[in-house]
């Protein structure tokens, strides 16, 4: 399978806040990386909402972010009558959100006057 990688360099205004798109994706997205600087980083306690545009389907929904993390968005599977699929009858079959020509919308909130942060997203 064919992996990409975009990376999206953020960097918010005056009041802490930033919004920020990729090109439009096709794919299953595997992970997003928040990167944090070393100086001039978001503020501790930054607060993300990261989103495909179009559908509004949630990614990564996280405040307080302090430091440099990784999210893998699933979402739940489910069988032919609607009902969540699981495994074993306990765990919930889970797969990787797809993008289907889709920008993905990178909303970022109380993360400090003109500071910065990159986001690597995989895609398959």
């Amino acid at each position: 399978m064919y992996v990409s990688e975009k990376i999206v360099d953020v960097t918010t205004d005056a009041s802490g806040n930033a919004t920020a798109y990729t090109d439009p994706l096709n794919g299953p997205i595997f992970s997003i990386q928040y990167v944090k600087p070393g100086s001039g980083g978001f503020a501790d306690g930054v607060d993300f909402n990261i989103t495909l545009e179009r559908t509004g389907r949630q990614l990564w929904v996280q405040e307080n972010v302090n430091a440099s993390a990784e999210v893998r968005p699933r979402a739940a599977t489910h069988k032919p009558d609607g009902t969540v699929l699981t495994y074993d009858d306990t765990y919930e079959v889970r797969d990787p959100i797809v993008a289907a020509g889709e920008r993905i919308k990178i909303a970022v909130s109380n993360g400090g006057d003109t500071k910065q942060g990159t986001f690597h997203i995989q895609v398959g």
